[in-house]
């Protein structure tokens, strides 16, 4: 790709991990970031070199020489650079409603995806899902399972019974799939930026956690989670299966 010094003005470059086998993005927060930027309509370009950003987490976009780190701050960024809101229909409660689903998608599920990914599974699925792992991933995947195991402990789900923390995620899966019913996206008949959040973490659970528990259930009782997730991926990644990497 081109330097970051070299593209033009509003121009955004998305930093991100390489493409993955089964998703373009193993990231929810990158499936997440760059799917807004499709439905935004933003020009951008992919930067697979430099996915760590000034935070120390993926992705984080550069845009008219300016460095942002963290999914939603870069989302907000952009939609105040480009002028682009896709709730500014909803009510106040609903936006609040739609604040909710959003943080139970990314701040609750998202550790429990994370503990069953690196925990539970041991990193083993990283293989079937990535085909060009990180050297660290590759080689030092006992150090990245450890820092982990620290992470969600501090964070205080490491600290539960696995059947505690599977039956915390199935709660929150219930309640998207319940609220969610038979409407095309969270909030309607129109995706808003909530939707972005919910299909990344979402499509982990489909495509990117194989041997998860859950897996039965988006054919079964969670099956609008997965046909929302096919709704998405149809509607904003036409180019999906030319993302993926065999």
């Amino acid at each position: 790709m081109a330097t970051v010094a070299a593209v033009g003005n509003d121009l955004v470059v998305l930093h991100q991990l390489k493409r993955g086998k089964l998703t373009p993005c193993i990231s929810p927060f990158a499936l997440k970031l760059e799917t807004y930027l499709r439905m935004a309509g933003i020009p951008y370009q992919n930067d697979f070199k430099d996915p760590m950003g000034p935070k120390g987490k993926t992705p984080w976009i550069t845009l008219n020489g300016k460095k942002m780190g963290d999914s939603q701050l870069c989302l907000e960024l952009l939609a105040e650079t480009f002028h682009k809101d896709f709730s500014g229909h909803l009510s106040v409660e609903e936006k609040a409603v739609a604040r909710a689903f959003q943080i139970t998608a990314e701040d609750h599920l998202y550790w429990v995806m994370l503990v069953w990914r690196w925990i539970y599974n041991g990193g083993s699925s990283l293989p079937l899902i990535q085909s060009d792992l990180h050297f660290a991933v590759r080689y030092l995947r006992p150090v990245v399972v450890n820092r982990v195991k620290s992470q969600v402990i501090a964070q205080g789900i490491g600290r539960h019974s696995q059947t505690e923390v599977m039956e915390m995620g199935l709660k929150d899966l219930r309640a998207i799939s319940n609220f969610l019913g038979t409407k095309s996206f969270l909030m309607g008949d129109q995706p808003i930026e909530a939707d972005c959040a919910i299909f990344g973490m979402l499509a982990q659970i489909l495509w990117n956690s194989p041997g998860s528990p859950y897996q039965l259930l988006f054919d079964d009782e969670l099956i609008n989670l997965k046909m929302y997730c096919h709704r998405m991926k149809e509607t904003f990644w036409p180019d999906w299966n030319q993302c993926l990497i065999s």
